[in-house]
């Protein structure tokens, strides 16, 4: 149940970090915005503000246990065999595009990197990689040492992209609208200042989610027009260069899944310290926040702005075509324990998804070749 409130909830500010820079920065901007400001450009000072939001800060974010001071793993930290098992699809993207260069948005520790750059060798000329985070770049450049030749970082779009890109957990954390249907009327529930913490209020909006919702049941779900807007402007630059391929792994799902009439309290979830909570207006700034993908959405914006579907499959299916099982064979039994995680599918094996564009679609991806679900996008 992600957040026991009403149009206006009080969070008692005795549960947040105190009136750090980045509340006044944030109530500054509410009150520059009329006082309210939409959960979308919340979001987005909580997680990117320069210097102080989340994925901007020097906090720790990515490690196996809550004892290093980090808030979650991703797949890459789970197993090496993630990225070298991803590398056989990466592989044979850039052969069939005719391409030598990797782009990586939002590469994290670095991690996914040195397992792409380790098992591709020489089919890689130039690895790039786009991320906002200072701190997390500094990390980067730490663990890439060794392919410092290679990798470059960009904090901007360039005017065209070739070659393979890969993102992985990336589309959780763009900012998201939340839209509440309360008696049958649809608001888009925004932030206020409460003293010196944060509350909620709606307001009626004309904004809609792309399906109907059944039921005449109070309702709260996301619209995620940021993810939406980088994906085509992804294909826009992939058909402004010599074409490519992406590739994109995150939890999320299909249209019909994400509004289905049961998910009525919505998917935005926070991390922190291995724990996951409801509450985005606490701890601003210390800790994660993301959304669950509309994948529908995701592939829409991406054909609409003129790339192919190239498939759409669970993570579990997507790595077993690429060989992970084989790989596991030869791992010890500690190594195939935490590959095991991957694919199980009460784990990250079904509800992580993959989905791959391309900018001509005259190949099939090896990772689709069983279990390919986009008929149901």
């Amino acid at each position: 149940m992600p957040w026991p409130f009403g149009d206006n909830h009080r969070v008692n500010p005795s549960n947040a970090i105190g009136p750090s820079e980045l509340h006044q920065r944030i109530q500054h901007a509410i009150a520059q915005a009329g006082g309210w400001l939409g959960f979308d450009r919340f979001m987005a000072m909580a997680l990117y503000e320069p210097g102080l939001g989340y994925y901007a800060n020097a906090l720790q974010k990515f490690g196996t246990m809550p004892s290093s001071g980090s808030d979650f793993v991703t797949a890459p930290g789970m197993s090496p065999l993630f990225g070298q098992t991803l590398a056989i699809q990466v592989r044979q993207a850039l052969e069939a595009t005719w391409t030598r260069e990797v782009w990586e948005f939002g590469a994290g520790t670095g991690a996914l990197a040195l397992q792409l750059l380790d098992s591709l060798g020489d089919a890689v000329h130039r690895y790039t990689i786009v991320d906002l985070s200072g701190s997390l770049r500094a990390r980067q450049a730490d663990t890439l040492l060794k392919y410092a030749d290679k990798v470059r970082w960009l904090d901007a779009w360039p005017d065209a992209i070739e070659g393979v890109v890969v993102g992985n957990e990336v589309l959780d954390a763009m900012p998201v609208q939340l839209l509440q249907r309360t008696q049958g009327v649809w608001h888009e529930r925004g932030v206020i200042s409460a003293g010196e913490g944060f509350a909620w209020q709606d307001r009626v909006t004309d904004l809609r989610p792309s399906i109907d919702i059944e039921g005449e049941h109070d309702y709260l779900t996301e619209i995620h027009p940021q993810a939406e807007a980088f994906v085509a402007s992804l294909a826009e630059r992939l058909l402004a260069g010599r074409g490519g391929a992406a590739f994109f792994l995150d939890y999320g799902f299909p249209e019909g899944e994400y509004f289905h009439p049961q998910r009525h309290m919505g998917t935005v979830m926070c991390h922190q310290l291995h724990q996951a909570d409801d509450n985005p207006l606490v701890a601003v700034g210390q800790k994660d926040i993301t959304a669950h993908v509309n994948f529908t959405g995701v592939a829409l914006a991406a054909q609409n702005a003129g790339l192919e579907v190239l498939g759409y499959a669970s993570q579990a299916w997507f790595l077993l075509n690429l060989g992970l099982a084989e790989r596991m064979s030869s791992a010890t039994l500690p190594e195939r324990s935490q590959a095991q995680r991957l694919i199980n599918e009460h784990e990250m094996g079904e509800l992580f998804k993959v989905i791959g564009f391309a900018t001509a679609a005259d190949w099939s991806a090896q990772g689709f070749a069983r279990g390919d679900r986009s008929h149901r996008l």
